[in-house]
């Protein structure tokens, strides 16, 4: 009673229900389907494996995106707090108790985003901002004087913190020349 127990295609070849031949090409097609599976996991290995790391590339962009826009961030915070501790160090102070005696006249206007701004300051001042020795800078929403230098200084960080620098005038500085009208002559020996 020990007997063998019989696959399924040796029991139908026993039973005469079917040939030789076609149980060989039955096998043959069991074998290539499994070899066709083996491949197939294998590709579908390689696409997991693929599309793994296409995804880190992307993230490793991504993350290189993200560094570079702190980085800017970074530096627009480090350019503002050099623009800010210019400005405090070097500003000149105006006598803001003496700004109630002053009337309209005593004021400078300039333009600041197309609106009309004035800075009420005494009149030397005043005319040393139009000689461009002095500048009006913005620190937040007040507005400061510095002096020239450091107004390029400041442009050279950023431009939209200099609201006023004028460029010195060349004809002022000949007009305060006393000796302006009189020509040096040619044959003039030392």
């Amino acid at each position: 009673m020990s007997q063998k127990k019989l696959s399924l295609q040796d029991q139908l070849l026993k039973a005469g229900l079917v040939s030789s031949a076609q149980a060989k090409t039955v096998k043959t097609e069991k074998h290539k389907q499994s070899q066709l599976q083996r491949n197939n996991k294998v590709q579908q290995a390689d696409e997991a494996k693929a599309l793994a790391l296409k995804a880190q590339a992307e993230k490793l962009e991504r993350d290189k995106e993200l560094n570079k826009l702190k980085q800017q961030q970074e530096e627009q915070k480090q350019i503002a707090a050099q623009v800010r501790q210019l400005i405090e160090q070097h500003r000149i102070k105006i006598d803001e108790n003496a700004v109630d005696l002053y009337d309209d006249s005593h004021a400078y206007h300039f333009t600041d985003s197309n609106k009309v701004k004035k800075l009420f300051v005494p009149q030397a001042l005043r005319e040393q901002i139009a000689s461009g020795r002095l500048a009006i800078v913005k620190l937040g929403k007040r507005y400061e004087l510095v002096t020239a230098d450091i107004a390029e200084k400041i442009k050279a960080r950023n431009a939209a913190s200099v609201i006023v620098l004028n460029e010195p005038d060349s004809s002022r500085v000949e007009q305060n020349d006393a000796y302006a009208g009189y020509e040096i002559p040619d044959d003039l020996m030392w």
